[in-house]
């Protein structure tokens, strides 16, 4: 081979050499453009979703904890209480409408109105579902500090404190959280839901605001319908009875309808809802958002067969010394009903039958 020859073959392979090189730079350059085109896939994807969920979710729970009023001195005193339980929450939700708004239930004082509805939300430790427990306004109890009155009279003598101070007294469990809300912003909240679908056990007509119908069966109610729905006695032979359950069952609608897939992905009509009911509410400073929302992560998913309602079990009507027109307590399912507190297991009581249908 010449010279010349072995200068071309130098070439040819020192040419290779430089081609073999910008080929391998080339496929870096490739794979660094392929990793940041993942990556930035992954940010838009994954990353920036999860950020305008969390920013969302921050967004919306300012829009529950700034609309809620809060209850100065909303507990009794500390050594008058039940121990904590076992892990479960109870929640007192104590009804007012008084057509007043929340504006006498904030200094945690006397309001000189007396509670129309009652009612205990048990949410079990294993998140299993929610209990519904009412508590009739005219249930003859012992009141601390004044004997035995009707449950009603408690926040009327003592505000919020004395009506969580009797309820724990009836039922030996503590509260954890309570809630005033104003009944009078049911149809409000019902119409930001676009509507709710209660069930009624009968056809009937309102008297107590007339222009009102419901059938047998599911009726979809918002404003002024929502609202005759839930304060309707007069049509009932058994009057409030009647009026608890329809209460309960529009509880169990309100629920479904912030839980209900068309709600949930609607960011606006979802922030209308939470903003309209928060508006209704006076609680205590340990109920906020996030309080809620660790309640919803802790359950198993919320539809219509894991929540549960029940009247406090009573022992039919009668008269007070004083004459007053009662409602007793039935004290061997009261029993029942403390102990299941106690265990954690009022679900478990009540669907086993211990307790009755639930009706009264």
């Amino acid at each position: 081979m010449s010279d010349l020859d072995d200068l071309e073959a130098i070439f040819d392979s020192a040419q290779e050499r430089r081609t073999a090189r910008a080929d391998r730079q080339q496929r870096k350059r490739r794979r660094r453009r392929a990793l940041w085109i993942w990556l930035t896939a992954v940010a838009l994807v994954v990353v920036l979703p999860a950020a305008l969920i969390g920013g969302y979710l921050l967004w919306l729970g300012g829009t529950f904890d700034n609309g809620v009023t809060r209850i100065a001195n909303a507990f009794p005193k500390d050594d008058t209480r039940p121990r904590s339980s076992n892990g479960a929450t109870n929640i007192l939700l104590i009804g007012s409408d008084s057509r007043a708004g929340l504006h006498d239930v904030l200094s945690g004082k006397a309001t000189g109105e007396r509670s129309d509805t009652m009612m205990l939300v048990n949410v079990p430790k294993d998140g299993s579902g929610i209990t519904v427990v009412s508590l009739m306004r005219d249930l003859w109890v012992p009141v601390p500090g004044h004997g035995s009155a009707k449950l009603n009279a408690a926040f009327s003598w003592g505000g919020v404190p004395l009506a969580v101070q009797t309820v724990e007294s009836l039922l030996d469990t503590r509260i954890d959280h309570v809630m005033v809300v104003d009944f009078g912003g049911f149809g409000s909240i019902a119409t930001a839901l676009g509507g709710v679908d209660v069930w009624s056990d009968k056809a009937f007509q309102s008297r107590n605001m007339p222009g009102y119908s419901y059938q047998k069966g599911y009726n979809l109610v918002e404003g002024s319908k929502a609202l005759a729905f839930v304060r309707e006695r007069y049509s009932f032979a058994d009057a409030d009875y009647q009026r608890v359950r329809n209460q309960q069952a529009f509880i169990r609608a309100l629920l479904l309808g912030f839980v209900d897939t068309g709600t949930l992905t609607n960011p606006l009509k979802l922030q209308s809802a939470v903003g309209t009911l928060a508006g209704y509410i006076a609680a205590d400073d340990g109920l906020t958002s996030a309080t809620v929302a660790g309640l919803a992560l802790g359950s198993r998913g919320l539809n219509n067969d894991s929540i549960h309602t029940l009247t406090l079990p009573t022992a039919g009507t009668g008269s007070s010394p004083d004459g007053q027109s009662i409602v007793k307590v039935d004290e061997t399912r009261l029993a029942i009903i403390r102990q299941a507190l106690a265990d954690d297991d009022l679900i478990a009581r009540f669907t086993g039958g211990e307790l009755g249908s639930g009706a009264r």
